[in-house]
């Protein structure tokens, strides 16, 4: 994420959270008192996402002849989500956010031609993925009466909607990166929670890390050099509860 990308969405992060911090004094008297006793309450999640891979490729590259270096690049997406939340106890809470998650990945090949150019391949893996987490949520006792910080850790199953795995390469010059669509991942995260008067407001940063290798080894050079690719995922979520 550029410099650019992390002063705005600090500056996102921050208004709404003023705002949330104006709903009733969160630093005045305790809101939502009754709030942390209810054994289930619901919501709803928007989240900006960065999807990237961890990739691991063959370690002699010279066997692919031009082929230089392989790299990766990531791209901006957005989460829509809906929130379960399940109270186990005082500081603990299961949580289960069922949504949508959109974003896109490059991976770039290297090659180097015959009068000596070198240029840049790049293989777009475009996804709609149908995220299933479950999350253990660990909770502080309230601060100045109306914020908690907490930590999550859990896992999820992710579904690609529009996975390439059945597409059909036009042309040996249209190579198509081929994904498997199902997804297993590893999540862990922090947050703060806000007690408004109507409302709880929770601002959380959150990765992902894959578990599974997702491409599907095709018979060509830009499938056979890699042996891996693993989805990585950094997400900055708003949730109202």
């Amino acid at each position: 994420m550029n410099v650019k990308r992390k002063i705005i969405l600090l500056a996102v992060a921050c208004g709404i959270s003023t705002a949330a911090l104006g709903q009733g004094g969160v630093f005045g008297v305790p809101n939502l008192l009754k709030y942390d006793k209810q054994l289930f309450h619901f919501g709803f999640m928007l989240g900006y996402n960065q999807f990237n891979y961890k990739i691991a490729s063959e370690p002699d590259l010279a066997a692919y002849d031009s082929l230089m270096t392989i790299n990766t690049q990531s791209l901006s997406g957005f989460s829509l989500g809906i929130v379960t939340n399940l109270r186990l106890g005082k500081y603990f809470d299961l949580r289960f956010i069922p949504g949508l998650s959109f974003g896109d990945r490059y991976v770039n090949y290297t090659i180097r031609h015959a009068t000596g150019n070198e240029l840049v391949y790049q293989k777009n893996a475009e996804s709609v993925y149908l995220d299933l987490p479950i999350l253990f949520k660990y909770k502080s006792s309230r601060m100045l009466n109306n914020i908690r910080a907490y930590v999550v850790a859990g896992g999820q199953y992710s579904f690609d909607m529009i996975s390439a795995k059945k597409k059909k390469n036009m042309n040996s010059d249209e190579i198509v990166l081929k994904l498997n669509p199902h997804d297993f991942q590893a999540q862990v995260g922090v947050g703060l929670d806000f007690y408004c008067t109507y409302f709880k407001f929770t601002t959380e940063f959150k990765m992902s890390f894959g578990l599974v290798d997702m491409l599907y080894h095709e018979n060509n050079m830009y499938a056979t050099s890699v042996t891996s690719l693993r989805s990585q995922v950094m997400q900055i979520s708003f949730i109202f509860e």
